[in-house]
């Protein structure tokens, strides 16, 4: 038993031999070897500023708490300073790129084109719309056409008038031809001259009221007036407006008959400015009808309006449609394309990648793995979900096409940091007055005036 008891006392104080040598051995080395990672990781990782717990806005350039006593979060330079790119550079890990959705797309050199659909009114071509008004007063003796919509054709005989001034000029005709007749034969040449003349004044005057050619035969042959002078329609058409009826008055004011030859037709469309670069004069053109369905028509531009409406801020173009059949008629509405002959060789993104802030259009590009560089671009033209990169990116460039707005908050934050932390910045800092003898640990610098300020030191 006393053996027992002297061999438990013996590895007792062995024990405690080993263990008070071996604890202030690992007590000395732990404090050092701490002491070093402190000193190394301080030397590897300088905060660049320190930002508020709750708001990322608000920032200070050394530690500092907020109004609950919560400690700033220390910003790291991660790639930032020399030789990382400009101000705005964001970093971001690849797996939270993915997690956030950040897509990209490659700038590709290539050739532009664009074609538009919109919307068409038909309209009759203006240079085949004829009013016809008479030359003479009178009165409508017979109306052969009195129908609106009937289709006419070149000389056919719309009306008959009858003016006492037309009878009285074809007297005069047939006076000239009598005279003529006689004296035909005489041995005077100036007098033979003379009844030529008068002839040929009284034929230019009938011509020139408008009389047919028939009609003026007629009186040749018959040597008698004519009553009713006949008007005819100038061209194949169709009757749009009658503007007398038999039995009616008329003078040079009145409006007989509007004729239009739908034989071609207008077509009036409007176009964004944004399209206007796309569209020349002599472009192709389709255009489909409701009311026809299943067939598709083909013209040309002819004229581009040189003005832009105010209240719509559109340009108007006009086509023209050869119509053969008739099967189109004015103030149909019509779905248009313009087939545009523009090519452009350009360097062309996604136009999501483009972030428009109003003062400049801007992109990100792909440095390198998670890291996106904001880049100032110049738009061009804008066709089939593609813009068009005057100046600021390269074909073969990475651009950011989705989540970019995210990035871009992160950078707009950085270029601000960066703006504070600039050396002129600093050294206003440490020479204001105000700030020196101040211990800033603790204390929460926005929204503090320098009243409190001074307070706060002098305590």
């Amino acid at each position: 038993m006393n053996k027992q008891i002297i061999v438990t006392a013996l590895l007792s104080l062995t024990i405690g031999a080993g263990i008070s040598y071996i604890v202030p051995m690992m007590g000395a080395q732990q404090p050092q070897q701490g002491a070093a990672q402190k000193a190394d990781s301080n030397k590897e990782r300088k905060p660049l500023y320190y930002r508020h717990p709750m708001n990322p806005a608000n920032t200070s350039p050394v530690p500092a708490k907020d109004g609950m006593g919560m400690d700033y979060i220390p910003v790291y330079a991660t790639g930032a300073g020399k030789g990382s790119g400009p101000a705005g550079v964001v970093k971001i890990d690849p797996v939270v790129s993915q997690s956030i959705g950040v897509r990209t797309a490659r700038a590709v050199k290539k050739k532009l084109t664009h074609n538009i659909r919109t919307v068409g009114l038909i309209d009759y071509d203006e240079k085949r719309v004829t009013r016809l008004h008479p030359k003479v007063e009178g009165w409508v003796e017979e109306l052969y056409v009195d129908t609106t919509g009937e289709h006419v054709k070149k000389n056919m005989m719309l009306l008959a008038i009858y003016s006492p001034e037309l009878v009285s000029t074809e007297e005069e005709y047939l006076l000239a031809l009598k005279n003529l007749e006689s004296l035909k034969n005489s041995v005077h040449p100036d007098i033979r001259e003379g009844a030529q003349n008068l002839l040929r004044s009284s034929l230019e005057r009938l011509q020139l009221f408008d009389v047919p050619d028939h009609q003026i035969r007629e009186i040749e042959r018959g040597q008698t007036i004519v009553r009713n002078m006949h008007i005819q329609s100038p061209f194949d058409g169709i009757v749009v407006k009658i503007g007398v009826r038999e039995g009616q008055y008329v003078t040079p004011a009145t409006e007989l008959y509007k004729i239009a030859d739908l034989s071609t037709i207008w077509i009036y469309v409007d176009i964004y400015e944004d399209e206007m670069p796309w569209v020349s004069t002599g472009d192709m053109a389709e255009m489909r009808v409701t009311g026809i369905p299943g067939k598709t028509f083909r013209g040309k531009v002819t004229y581009i309006y040189p003005y832009l409406d105010s209240k719509t801020r559109t340009n108007k173009i006009r086509l023209e449609f050869k119509n053969p059949d008739r099967a189109l008629k004015p103030d149909m509405f019509a779905n248009v394309t313009l087939l545009t002959s523009k090519q452009l060789d350009a360097v062309a993104i996604p136009s999501e990648a483009i972030i428009r802030t109003g003062r400049r259009d801007q992109v990100f590009i792909v440095t390198g793995p998670g890291r996106f560089e904001p880049r100032e671009v110049t738009l061009g033209v804008t066709t089939n979900g593609e813009v068009q990169i005057v100046d600021g990116v390269k074909a073969g460039e990475e651009v950011v096409t989705s989540a970019q707005f995210l990035i871009d908050s992160e950078s707009k934050l950085n270029e601000a940091t960066a703006k504070m932390m600039e050396p002129k910045g600093a050294m206003e800092k440490q020479d204001d007055p105000d700030m020196k003898g101040m211990d800033m640990q603790g204390m929460d610098i926005k929204g503090m005036d320098k009243k409190n300020m001074q307070i706060e030191g002098k305590k």
